[in-house]
């Protein structure tokens, strides 16, 4: 079984709090739940879309690649992504890539 990683959440930055106030000041953080750490399976790559920030890229929600972890799990060898030459990106839109998903490293 893989093995857990406890991270610092990357979308409130581990204060717990939702980062854009939304809600409310006082709202948890809809990504770690308000603990300010979440857990991830090794091995673990930073996040190519958001670039570890945990939010889509000029907005404010979770980034759709980690779910606003800021941190993905990638297995295998890896690969720098020849479609959006490991940017996460597709090129010329703001949406994930298609081919690495959005982790802008594939499997060999």
């Amino acid at each position: 079984m893989p093995e857990k990683k406890l991270l610092t959440c990357a979308f409130c930055k581990g204060t717990g709090k939702d980062p854009f106030k939304l809600l409310s000041k006082l709202a948890a953080c809809q990504v770690c739940g308000g603990s300010g750490k979440i857990e991830v399976y090794e091995p673990v790559v930073t996040c190519a879309f958001c670039k570890g920030r945990g939010t889509h890229p000029h907005t404010r929600v979770s980034c759709p690649v980690c779910n606003g972890k800021g941190s993905v799990t990638q297995r295998g060898y890896k690969e720098e992504c020849s479609n959006c030459g490991g940017s996460g990106h597709l090129v010329g839109a703001n949406l994930p890539c298609s081919v690495c998903g959005g982790k802008g490293v594939i499997r060999r």
